[in-house]
């Protein structure tokens, strides 16, 4: 298991989280990018039963996929994981360090 922890979050009003790493890396990600690598058991298999659009079709977006995505609240989980509440109703996944380390926008 990595070492690297989050020293600093913060938020801004572009819908970015920016992390500070105990490595001195910085990251920013939008909050999007961070909702649609949830990995909670819901969204995998969402995922993974998705049928992309036929050639020409548009999927059609619920309200809360319509609505730009806020960041509620990130609750520690130990000492490797946020749980991540996000303005579309969604509380359950855990997001490891590692995992948002990863992400690139």
């Amino acid at each position: 298991m990595s070492s690297v922890q989050p020293v600093a979050l913060q938020k801004s009003e572009n819908r970015t989280l920016t992390i500070r790493w105990s490595d001195e890396v910085e990251q920013s990600l939008r909050f999007r990018t961070i909702r649609d690598a949830c990995p909670c058991a819901t969204c995998m298999e969402k995922k993974m039963g998705e049928q992309p659009p036929a050639k020409g079709e548009l999927r059609v977006l619920s309200p809360a996929e319509a609505m730009p995505i806020e960041i509620l609240k990130m609750n520690p989980v130990g000492n490797y994981a946020y749980n991540i509440q996000f303005s579309d109703g969604h509380t359950s996944g855990i997001f490891t360090f590692a995992l948002l380390r990863q992400l690139v926008d």
